[in-house]
């Protein structure tokens, strides 16, 4: 491992969340050969998705980032991605249209294999092993074997995230995103009529809109036939993240090339610490996961060491506070940005502060409060001048059942039909859909941000 190398500055930092792998030499031989791989994503792949989240904070795009809580690599399959795809097609399908808006797509996929944990250890009957923190890093069979960190698991991880962009890209190339073909985006999993005929009825007015403007114009419209898609994961290991991080030919700086958009936990993005140091070093765009205890100074603090220039597109503030505290706690943020006249990408996830157990001990989120914290949020941005810019979702394309109520009203007692998460509850396939059709509306019913609303001019003016 080369400590000289100026994006391994961060291994002078406190470190949080990191792996401790008992065979350094194996570890180390694992780094190297992830350093020899060629990369997963393009640098100018990176510098057009920045470009359209500059677009979204200025209100011009809607950002959909969803996926799941944490990939399996055993659901690197063709169904499984196909799946994942295909919700998230749908999704943004009907904002674009029901939101009259364009839509950048992030998937939480192709490298989604780490997760944080709240303890370090998990103990059943008299037993403590580690805990499980993704593919990336140990098993989540409770054995011995499978709960020591693993170095070789970074390598798996690698290769199945190259097969599953490989999968994904070669889907959307070969016309699986192309809205001249919409029944390859059937609604296999959804039996919920009303929302079934809603769904065929904006496809199907999708699909004339397409056919008319193609007559007129005598030729094929390109760009709203096909789409982009972007891959977003936790920038959590920061070995497995600096190992595929390089310079790139004819581009100053670092790029991060295991996937487009890599964000900083809750847990880790204290200003000192070592994944600050490692995130202000890249050039990617950066999402920062925002909860309860952020304090408006200190997210101020911590984007101008991540961003001291003020790139347009280079923070994204994911927050997630919960139905009953969003109001407390996002009101500070939105005018501690205000009134520093400081722009930036504001995305909800409603999933993260919504989670409770049942009586059985089960995890699970209510699709109410998921609606009502993302209802709160569109209120405050518009109340407080600011835009709401997107969203970001721990969903599946698969009929599981882990959160609770939406069309089909699941119950607690029904959790246990199909609950398939390692983690945290997902929303499932109709679930998700149907959340798409509400923010849809949504999006429509809120009036643009005032052109003036982040620029510091007018803050000045206001605090006159």
């Amino acid at each position: 491992m080369d400590a000289s190398s100026p994006i391994m500055s961060w291994l002078a930092k406190p470190t949080l969340q990191q792996p401790e792998y008992p065979d350094v030499a194996h570890r180390d031989r694992v780094l190297d050969k992830l350093r020899s791989l060629p990369p997963l994503v393009t640098s100018w792949e990176i510098e057009r998705l920045k470009s359209l989240l500059a677009d979204a904070a200025a209100g011009k795009r809607f950002v959909l980032q969803g996926g799941d809580c944490a990939e399996s690599l055993a659901d690197c399959t063709p169904d499984a991605i196909t799946g994942k795809l295909k919700i998230l097609l749908q999704m943004s399908l009907v904002l674009v249209f029901g939101g009259h808006k364009p839509v950048v797509r992030i998937g939480r996929i192709a490298g989604q294999y780490a997760k944080p944990r709240s303890a370090p250890t998990e103990t059943r009957d008299d037993q403590t092993l580690p805990s499980y923190f993704g593919d990336l890093i140990n098993e989540y069979e409770f054995t011995t074997d499978a709960r020591r960190p693993n170095p070789q698991l970074m390598v798996r991880g690698y290769q199945h995230a190259a097969m599953t962009l490989n999968f994904i890209r070669s889907l959307i190339d070969g016309g699986f995103a192309d809205l001249h073909h919409p029944e390859y985006w059937d609604l296999d999993f959804c039996d919920n009529a009303d929302l079934q005929q809603e769904y065929l009825e904006l496809v199907q007015g999708i699909s004339q809109s397409i056919e008319f403007m193609e007559s007129v114009g005598e030729a094929p419209i390109h760009e709203l036939t096909r789409v982009e898609f972007f891959t977003s994961h936790e920038g959590l290991n920061l070995l497995y993240e600096s190992a595929g991080t390089r310079t790139v030919p004819r581009r100053t700086g670092y790029y991060n090339l295991t996937t487009h958009f890599p964000w900083i936990g809750d847990r880790t993005r204290a200003l000192t610490g070592a994944h600050v140091e490692y995130f202000r070093q890249i050039r990617n765009p950066i999402g920062i996961k925002v909860g309860p205890s952020a304090d408006p100074d200190e997210l101020l603090s911590l984007c101008d060491v991540l961003d001291p220039e003020g790139e347009p597109g280079r923070i994204t503030l994911i927050h997630r506070f919960g139905a009953q505290a969003v109001q407390t706690h996002l009101t500070g943020l939105i005018d501690g940005f205000q009134n520093a006249g400081r722009r930036v990408l504001w995305l909800c996830d409603p999933m993260h502060g919504n989670t409770r157990s049942t009586k059985s001990g089960r995890k699970t989120r209510d699709y109410e409060a998921i609606l009502a914290e993302l209802d709160a949020s569109f209120d405050l941005h518009r109340n407080h001048g600011s835009h709401l810019g997107g969203v970001h979702f721990e969903l599946t394309g698969e009929h599981v059942t882990e959160c609770t109520g939406g069309a089909r009203r699941l119950t607690d007692e029904q959790l246990s039909a199909n609950y398939r998460s390692t983690c945290d509850p997902r929303l499932n396939y109709e679930q998700a859909l149907e959340l798409a059709f509400r923010i849809a509306r949504r999006i429509r019913s809120t009036p643009a941000t005032p052109p003036h609303a982040n620029d510091s001019e007018a803050h000045a003016q206001r605090s006159e």
